[in-house]
């Protein structure tokens, strides 16, 4: 049987466009591997252009891979995604060994040059990637926010949403295969229905999709504070499937810098949503991450959001160190004035911080009961997650294996009872029924 080997590099978006990918080519006799170091007749690239970290690990992939074509040891080599939008016609150019690169709307161009007729009936089959028992969801494409530092807008497109009826139709057939957990992605989710509907339609889809399938975890990612509204913020708490888990990028509390950033929102407004969120929603796990370096920051600004994050005191939280982007407001007018070593020390102090944080809260959460679904046999121990926690991103649950007689609990729901805790992870015993 032929076989490729898909490498996704970047975010959740591009697993569902590689996911999309192998369910069209998987029917027509491929045999499709994700991110496996074994040996394929084709390897195809999905790569990321957001920032210059995820820029240099695509091109890593690239020249390794372009290396393995050149001495023979696969056939073809494929780049699609991010990168390869941006950077074609250069990249071309310097890497002759890649047989094809594709942009992020090329997906159907593929499928047509493995000489396969592209199948819309085959959208509701694409093959997962990860776990059996997740997915993550696209439920829009593109961004209509023109923040200083993104180039998102430029690569993706203007955003465009799906219809209800697709995505409720995707949801109802991964449930039907045995998903337990549904990811909700895109680049602004909070945005979902404007264009097509005329309003923000995010609470009514949540609301349906947590109907529909009522046994089952719904989850939200790529949140905007501009756009969130009260109905969304009602659904989320009136529904125990919807968990409490809101997943927001703030990027940073000075009103000067947000402005800066072109975020539409100031101090004031963003201190209001985290509130509103803590008084509307019980025990919500807010994610967010922030961008520490931006041009202009002053240690007062920095300052400024250290305190914030103090006070608020997020469940989870990231840190990235800005990075300049050409074709960016921020990249073209902007002069990218701080120190890269005071970059690093501020993300670095910032991290600390939430490390702090991160172990009081886990600490809070020993001799408590819980519901988690467990990820995979690791070692001697199992690995979940709390409704709290994403996928990869998030604090784990370790059950010791001697503390469970039980098998094959990948995939399941379980009751568990904390015991111990470190700073990014809890340690617990499933408990008797």
């Amino acid at each position: 049987m032929r076989t490729i080997n898909i490498i996704t590099l970047g975010c959740s978006k591009n697993t569902v466009d590689s996911e999309l990918l192998a369910g069209q080519l998987i029917p027509s006799g491929w045999e499709v591997r994700f991110d496996t170091p074994e040996k394929a007749d084709i390897v195809v690239i999905n790569t990321c252009g957001f920032i210059n970290d995820a820029k240099e690990e695509s091109i890593e992939a690239i020249l390794s891979f372009a290396r393995a074509r050149q001495l023979g040891e696969i056939q073809r080599l494929i780049v699609m995604g991010c990168l390869s939008q941006r950077y074609r016609e250069e990249l071309r150019e310097e890497v002759p060994e890649v047989d094809g690169w594709y942009g992020v709307a090329e997906i159907q161009q593929i499928v047509a040059d493995f000489e396969i007729e592209w199948r819309r009936d085959l959208i509701l089959q694409r093959s997962l990637s990860t776990p059996p028992h997740y997915a993550y969801v696209k439920i829009a494409e593109g961004c209509d926010k023109r923040c200083s530092f993104c180039i998102i807008p430029m690569i993706r497109g203007a955003h465009v949403s799906r219809s209800m009826e697709a995505i409720s139709a995707e949801c109802k057939e991964l449930v039907k295969k045995g998903v337990k957990e549904l990811l909700l992605i895109s680049q602004d989710l909070t945005y979902y229905g404007k264009d097509r509907y005329g309003s923000y339609q995010l609470a009514t889809l949540v609301e349906r999709l947590a109907k529909e399938n009522p046994n089952t975890w719904i989850r939200l990612h790529y949140t905007f504070p501009l756009g969130f509204t009260d109905e969304l913020i009602e659904v989320i708490a009136r529904h125990d499937n919807v968990v409490n888990y809101i997943d927001i990028p703030l990027q940073h509390i000075s009103s000067r810098i947000l402005r800066s950033m072109k975020r539409g929102v100031d101090r004031e407004k963003t201190v209001a949503l985290v509130e509103k969120f803590r008084a509307k929603i019980p025990h919500v796990a807010i994610r967010t991450s922030f961008i520490v370096g931006y041009p202009g920051e002053t240690q007062e600004d920095f300052e400024e959001l250290k305190a914030f994050v103090l006070a608020h005191k997020f469940e989870r939280m990231g840190v990235f160190i800005y990075s300049s982007e050409e074709d960016t407001f921020a990249g073209d007018q902007l002069k990218d004035d701080v120190p890269e070593e005071v970059k690093n020390q501020r993300r670095e102090e910032l991290m600390d911080l939430q490390q702090t944080i991160s172990l009081a809260h886990n600490q809070s959460l020993v001799g408590k009961e819980m519901t988690i679904l467990v990820d995979r046999l690791e070692g001697d121990y199992w690995v979940g997650r709390t409704p709290f926690d994403s996928p990869e991103v998030d604090n784990e649950v370790l059950i010791a294996t001697v503390d469970s007689a039980a098998t094959g609990l990948e995939g399941t729901f379980v009751r568990v009872k904390i015991l111990s805790a470190d700073d990014y992870d809890l340690y617990a015993k499933p408990v008797e029924r």
